[in-house]
């Protein structure tokens, strides 16, 4: 594992919950019989579609402070012993189609009034301050700015040798580019394509170097992964929820917060993806730099906002 990850994770270990691990056959079988372990959050569920860095995400995860983490995944994949211990798994075996969606909307059902985060494996979460401040205590302060939900940039990661990492993905040595990202109106198409309040698409990284190979309903980068949970809110095919509000950047006052979900999912299935993968021979170009995994550096790029948090 990378030197600066392990560094992060030992640091926030006190943090760490507590607790038996539990195992449930299906989502409905959680559903029906786990609704006790979604009371207290913040809650994160990591959905993996495949047996690329399992325990590092969940591990990062769980230092962040998450007082229960989920993990849906096939029977077929090992998840480390004392992760084991500490989460629940949730046999899942595929991701495909709308049944991660699916699955955040029932989870949000039995949650009502906890926060919930959600990313799939190889993916980490970073917000302001994270080193040394839980993402508890970032909850409760957005909370207090009355949101309920958080827009995360998906900040896509890569290997920088496809010869030596083919799966593109490489914690010691992963890249991100510094620039090309940027946002558009997000139009509303039940009001003659009138731009929705406080929404934007944002594109940029290997959606946008590689768009061809990238279909075209795809490629924004934005993600509402933190919200909070509600009766009758439901996630949609697009990462967003069917209350508008919950997919607005800031409140109508000022700027607040938002995070990112450092990701190495894009680089790994443009190398995966038979379209793609001969097509596909090198991620890097000039501004590609050396991910520091701080939030400093996310910050000084301006991929995640810290607001009036401070």
């Amino acid at each position: 594992m990378h030197g600066k990850l392990t560094d992060f994770n030992h640091n926030r270990r006190k943090n760490r919950i507590q607790g038996p691990g539990m195992k449930y056959d299906s989502v409905n079988h959680l559903i029906r019989t786990g609704k006790s372990h979604f009371a207290k959050g913040p809650i994160a569920l990591i959905f993996v579609e495949d047996d690329v860095e399992i325990d590092s995400t969940v591990r990062h995860h769980l230092d962040l402070g998450f007082r229960k983490v989920a993990v849906f995944m096939p029977d077929g994949f090992d998840l480390a012993e004392d992760l084991s211990e500490l989460c629940l798994r949730i046999t899942m075996e595929t991701t495909r189609g709308n049944s991660v969606m699916e699955a955040v909307t029932a989870i949000n059902e039995i949650a009502t009034g906890q926060w919930i985060y959600y990313c799939f494996n190889a993916e980490y979460l970073f917000f302001p301050f994270c080193e040394t401040r839980t993402v508890g205590e970032m909850l409760t302060f957005h909370t207090e700015e009355r949101r309920d939900a958080m827009l995360t940039y998906v900040i896509d990661l890569y290997a920088p040798d496809l010869g030596k990492t083919p799966n593109a993905v490489s914690l010691e040595d992963a890249q991100l580019d510094r620039s090309g990202y940027y946002a558009l109106a997000r139009n509303d198409a039940d009001n003659h394509n009138h731009p929705k309040e406080r929404q934007l698409n944002f594109f940029g990284g290997l959606r946008w170097r590689f768009e061809e190979h990238i279909p075209a309903d795809k490629r924004k980068i934005d993600r509402i992964s933190i919200f909070r949970a509600k009766p009758d809110l439901a996630m949609r095919e697009d990462f967003t929820f069917t209350d508008e509000e919950y997919n607005t950047y800031a409140c109508p006052w000022h700027n607040n917060l938002t995070a990112a979900v450092c990701s190495f999912r894009t680089a790994k299935a443009l190398k995966s993806n038979p379209g793609s993968t001969f097509e596909v021979h090198d991620y890097r170009w000039h501004n590609s730099v050396p991910f520091e995994w701080h939030s400093r550096q996310l910050l000084d790029l301006g991929l995640m906002e810290p607001g009036q948090w401070f």
